[in-house]
């Protein structure tokens, strides 16, 4: 029997913030969007602090808090070995090899299995579904960025080990997970803030930003709302431009 010949995915590389970051990634399937630069603007990481995402494919995340934060100490897991390498091949094409540290792994080995220390900062864009009955992804190339096969919990159980006590986590999800994400984090992390992203201001939001602080007891905070988009002819709001070109950050 002969072997059955696969091919490479083609790649390409794109520019974001405005060209300060190049990334390649693959030219179809899941492809690094708005809620990649969304996270990214939502991680004021000081310099010397780390940053760990939780399934960064291609760096896409990472690289943007790279040019956001400079100084900030970056690592990624990731479990495609594919996007695993883009990830750290980005890292180079960016000049981020010393502060960017990417490792094939999967999330829901949990984060000891990485034999790491606790991170000041532990982020997230988790797989939107986790019930292969109830939605197939739209292509087998963004399978694993859409299904979470170990389900939500395994996601926010490795950030609340992958960060130290009082450090931050933040997560961009599904607006309709939102009770399960604080639910789930809410085990062991408090504090949290919540910024709903709305594609327009009078439409229901489709997104949340959630922060949260692992043994954080303050109130929790309802943010203003991020509207991506406005009815008169622009693509994008002045806000989500602004964000989306590396002028402009999401504080907490």
């Amino acid at each position: 029997m002969n072997a059955v010949e696969t091919t490479p995915p083609q790649i390409v590389e794109n520019g974001l913030l405005n060209g300060r970051v190049r990334l390649r990634q693959p030219a179809r399937g899941y492809r690094a969007g708005m809620d990649a630069a969304l996270l990214a603007a939502a991680v004021p990481a000081l310099p010397g602090q780390t940053v760990i995402e939780a399934g960064c494919g291609a760096g896409a995340v990472l690289m943007q808090i790279a040019a956001r934060r400079p100084g900030a100490i970056l690592a990624g897991i990731e479990r495609d070995p594919a996007m695993a390498a883009l990830a750290m091949e980005n890292a180079a094409l960016n000049g981020m090899e010393a502060t960017a540290t990417i490792r094939q792994g999967d999330v829901a080995a949990g984060f000891r299995a990485l034999g790491r220390a606790p991170a000041d900062w532990a982020v997230s864009n988790p797989p939107f579904f986790d019930d292969a009955k109830a939605l197939r992804a739209p292509s087998e190339g963004k399978r694993g960025a859409w299904m979470a096969d170990d389900g939500l919990r395994a996601w926010t159980g490795f950030l609340l080990k992958a960060v130290r006590e009082g450090g931050r986590i933040v997560v961009i999800h599904r607006a309709d997970r939102l009770a399960d994400l604080l639910a789930l984090l809410g085990d062991k992390a408090g504090s949290f803030a919540i910024r709903p992203v709305h594609p327009f201001a009078d439409e229901p939001a489709k997104r949340v930003l959630v922060h949260a602080v692992k043994t954080g007891r303050a109130p929790l905070r309802l943010l203003p709302p991020l509207v991506l988009h406005d009815r008169e002819g622009g693509k994008h709001s002045a806000q989500a431009e602004a964000i989306l070109r590396g002028e402009a950050a999401l504080e907490w």
